[in-house]
């Protein structure tokens, strides 16, 4: 296929971008590259896929100016996936703005362009946030999810609502994933396992929020890229036009156990400093995965302890630590 991943140079759009090269797909990667985080790491995972010559087109671009949008939608796409967006729950708080314009107004210029272009099948990252504080384990997408925390998952929110009303008015094939803490190699440096790494091989105190009462549903990349995989490959199976599916791992890890592994793959100990729930911190998050067994047979393999071993294996050759 012909496939549109916005984000190329992030996080899960590198690993989706890689694996779908692998297998032969043509990719059209787009990226601002912004300065959000590490302008390097981003242009370090662009290189691997631009090792892919000819299957694989890079176009730097802000998917919020829509001239340049839709000059991409003059190329030949069959499936578009859009994990273009200004992550970060915390940097919401201080930034709404960048938030409204890359995760509303881009998305809008994605997902409009797509149904000009009759594209069948638009992907889309969605985040476990939209459930809020929600007490109701495990969390189920059919789940009310009106009382985001933050305006990160607000924007998020608002994404499902536009891809559903997209769906019912132009027969719009959607699907949204309620991604639920991923991390592993390339991860994001703003993210709790990276900076614990770095601040642990540096000697620094690590900041543990809540007091280390956090629960997190911890999804590793390759899990999370196997699942959206199976999503593309099933584009033209007849089904809802308007889908929101769970990508976890399916169980919930105390944050002080993640800790305590990453504690144990770096034989050392961190320097700990604890402190009060964050505004916008949810405190539990578990996935119901039934449904995405039910329907793509996803099906989590990495448990946590191998997810964190393979992710500071990379850290430490990525950054060529002593330790």
């Amino acid at each position: 296929m012909n496939i549109l991943v916005t984000g190329c140079a992030g996080f899960i759009g590198f690993n989706l971008c890689r694996e779908l090269l692998k297998e032969g797909h043509k990719v059209i990667g787009i990226d601002s590259i912004n300065n959000y985080y590490s302008v390097k790491l981003k242009l370090d995972r662009l290189k691997i896929l631009k090792k892919f010559k000819k299957i694989f087109f890079f176009y730097k671009l802000d998917i919020s100016d829509e001239k340049k949008v839709v000059r991409i939608f003059k190329k030949k796409i069959d499936v578009v996936v859009n994990l273009a967006a200004q992550a970060g729950v915390r940097y919401s708080i201080l930034n709404p703005d960048i938030y409204l314009k890359s995760n509303i107004i881009g998305f809008y210029n994605l997902i409009n362009a797509s149904r000009k272009k009759n594209i069948s099948h638009f992907v889309y990252a969605s985040t476990s946030s939209v459930y809020g504080d929600n007490k109701n384990f495990p969390l189920k997408e059919n789940y009310n999810c009106e009382e985001p925390l933050q305006f990160y998952a607000s924007t998020k929110l608002s994404n499902e609502v536009i891809a559903k009303s997209f769906s019912k008015i132009y027969s719009l094939k959607t699907t949204g994933l309620r991604f639920f803490t991923v991390y592993g190699p390339w991860g994001r440096p703003d993210m709790a396992l990276f900076k614990f790494t770095k601040n642990i091989i540096e000697n620094k105190e690590i900041e543990i929020y809540n007091y280390g009462n956090h629960k997190r549903d911890f999804t590793y990349i390759d899990d999370i890229v196997d699942g959206v995989k199976k999503i593309i490959e099933k584009t033209k199976v007849k089904r809802k036009k308007a889908e929101i599916i769970n990508l976890g791992n399916g169980k919930s890890v105390k944050l002080m156990k993640y800790i305590n592994l990453i504690e144990k793959e770096l034989s050392l100990k961190a320097k700990k400093k604890y402190l009060k729930k964050q505004a916008g911190d949810i405190i539990m998050t578990l996935a119901s995965i039934k449904k995405a067994k039910k329907i793509y047979s996803y099906m989590p393999k990495t448990n946590v302890e191998m997810g964190v071993k393979k992710f500071v294996r990379w850290y430490k050759n990525y950054f060529k630590t002593i330790k």
